[in-house]
């Protein structure tokens, strides 16, 4: 089965389920995948075993990796998990988590994105010239910045997908040419600070303060979680096709509600809830959604699974080659203007160091392959959430910069080693 083919029975898409069911009908004979939501526990529990023994680990690393780093630092240093740390571990994720989600579009192409850095210290650039310096208004400065950063990809885009020029070297060249125009735009303005009251400030220092935002966005969050399963549910039966029972859709209702509130509880123990979060949590929803309840993200998983393939089902390949490196640019210009937020104005090296090694290794570490064709949105936040808890921790415990370097490195290739084992496991499998 190709990991397209999974990916489509997983999402929102239930063409794939119903072509199973059928084939199952027609033979006399039913796949036992198919029976795991009527038998309850113990079907899910025999599903999980077939799937660790396919390599199919999915976010249980990452999961397992979270609750490590949290017992170590919490051990080492008790205000790890108090409620100021995890506040700010909450707003510190955003910027970066936006930009790792658009290369997660890209990743899911099999390709990578390498100017990620360079455009989102171009869109700062262009926000602060325009809306800072300039005479135009701070609202009109920032669309203009998303803007370009659009732009941007959709030139990177075109270059790979209609010249053939491989997206390595194209996004190399960007990062390289984007860094230089970013300096120019710049100009003899070392750093041009982030002014008072503007919307770009208020991206990481601004708090709803209520206690009522924080629990009323997780209860919002988890009655739409559950109509959207009730609904799946309701379409599936209607289809004919084996649906969720409800004590399961009660049962991950209620996890996702003891999640939600303890984390609003907590950062109601703080500041309140972050502006930042709200954003990046919308921007992590909105794109979920694209990808796994939309044709256009269906035929991203296509290429990104066997671009030939998808070509010869009628697929506009180079469309969606050229509108991923577009969403990529523009998310990467808006997670710049967040850095630039947080660090309190745009500068020549907005974006340089370690920026784009972070994103990109929140992409992989939060369960997206590097060779295309499988991973989830949502990889973007389990990411970020690993690599800052990890920075947070050495913070706390005060040590250099270059151990951060090493230890996230470490996880990275940690990363990768799982997925190149998961993917070897389950061709030994027959399941790729």
């Amino acid at each position: 089965m190709s990991h397209t083919a999974q990916k489509g029975t997983g999402g929102a898409g239930t063409g794939a389920g119903a072509d199973a069911a059928g084939a199952a009908a027609s033979s006399g004979a039913i796949d036992p995948r198919l029976l795991v939501r009527e038998q309850g526990l113990k079907g899910y529990l025999t599903e999980f075993k077939r799937k660790i023994r396919g390599g199919e680990l999915g976010s249980i690393p990452v999961v397992l990796g979270l609750i490590v780093i949290g017992i170590v630092f919490q051990s080492l240093d008790d205000s790890f998990l108090s409620a100021g740390s995890l506040s700010n571990i909450s707003v510190y994720i955003a910027g970066q988590g936006i930009m790792a989600v658009g290369i997660v579009f890209v990743l899911l192409l099999g390709e990578i994105d390498l100017s990620v850095g360079s455009v989102a210290g171009v869109g700062a650039a262009i926000w602060a010239v325009l809306g800072v310096t300039g005479s135009l208004g701070d609202g009109t400065a920032v669309l203009l910045a998303v803007a370009a950063g659009a732009a941007i990809g959709a030139v990177h885009g075109f270059f790979f997908a209609k010249v053939g020029v491989p997206a390595f070297v194209v996004t190399l060249a960007g990062f390289l040419g984007w860094s230089g125009f970013q300096i120019w735009l710049m100009g003899s303005e070392g750093t041009i600070n982030t002014p008072s009251g503007s919307i770009v400030e208020d991206l990481t220092n601004f708090y709803f303060e209520d206690v009522a935002a924080a629990y009323g966005l997780a209860c919002a969050a988890v009655v739409l979680y559950c109509l959207a399963m009730l609904r799946d549910s309701r379409r599936r039966r209607a289809a004919g096709l084996l649906s969720r029972p409800m004590s399961e859709i009660l049962l991950r209702t209620a996890v996702l509600g003891i999640i939600a509130f303890v984390c609003a509880y907590q950062l109601n123990q703080s500041r309140g809830l972050p502006l930042a979060l709200v954003i990046f949590l919308a921007v992590l929803v909105t794109a979920d959604f694209v990808v796994r309840r939309t044709t256009y993200g269906r035929q991203i998983f296509a290429v990104g699974g066997n671009a030939e393939a998808a070509r010869r089902a009628g697929i506009n390949v180079e469309k969606i080659r050229i509108t991923v490196f577009m969403i990529a640019g523009l998310l990467a210009a808006f997670g710049g203007l967040f850095i630039a937020s947080q660090s309190g104005g745009a500068s020549k090296s907005l974006g340089a160091g370690n920026v784009l090694m972070s994103v990109i290794a929140a992409a992989v570490i939060g369960g997206t392959s590097l060779f295309g064709g499988r991973g989830k949105i949502w990889s973007a936040l389990l990411g970020m959430l690993v690599i800052q808890s990890i920075q947070q921790g050495l913070n706390l415990l005060g040590m250099a910069s270059e151990i951060q370097y090493m230890i996230t490195g470490a996880v990275l290739l940690a990363a990768v080693v799982i997925d190149s084992v998961s993917r070897r496991t389950q061709k030994s499998a027959g399941r790729t």
